[in-house]
């Protein structure tokens, strides 16, 4: 299913969304700095087999972002729980010439709209590293609320992290 709006197109990521600029995603340590991504080397065969996995996959929709014809980030709802109606959203915008520039709100809005008003979902939620101050302001703009501070719930580069967890409701949803 193809999600648009004025100027973004999110598709079902599939094998013809593989890129080396995908795969390099992965690599960067600035793209990976509060993500579980960057502590090992990513290949293009682990980028076939995580695209394989979660094709035809009810417990996640992943979506190739695109501006134009620029594959600039991915995003998705993943561990989809139908009985209690709830999703997690993921973000990963790979292509940092675009970010800041309000793609990543406009890929969130686009995704919400569906999880609430086409799936039915009651709860979206997500987690984030306590530095990560964009992924902060880009919930709060989303009418994300915080829920709290899990302790020590990330270990990345060496050392335990805390995450914010945040939620958004279907009636809170602008």
């Amino acid at each position: 299913m193809l999600l648009k709006s004025e100027n973004l197109q999110l598709k079902p990521l599939s094998l013809d969304d593989l890129s080396d600029a995908y795969v390099s995603w992965l690599n960067d340590k600035e793209v990976c700095e509060f993500n579980s991504h960057g502590e090992s080397i990513y290949t293009k065969q682990m980028a076939v087999e995580y695209i394989n996995s979660v094709q035809n996959n009810p417990k996640c929709e992943v979506y190739a972002v695109y501006l134009d014809k620029t594959h600039i980030g991915n995003i998705s709802l993943q561990n989809i729980n139908y009985q209690n109606n709830s999703a997690e959203i993921a973000f990963l915008f790979g292509e940092k010439k675009f970010w800041g520039k309000g793609y990543a709100t406009q890929a969130s809005q686009i995704l919400l709209k569906r999880a609430f008003d086409e799936l039915g979902l009651h709860r979206i939620y997500f987690g984030t590293h306590i530095q990560n101050i964009r992924m902060q302001r880009l919930g709060e703009k989303l009418g994300f609320q915080k829920e709290g501070v899990f302790k020590d719930a990330q270990y990345k580069n060496g050392k335990y992290n805390d995450v914010i967890q945040y939620a958004l409701i279907a009636d809170d949803y602008k």
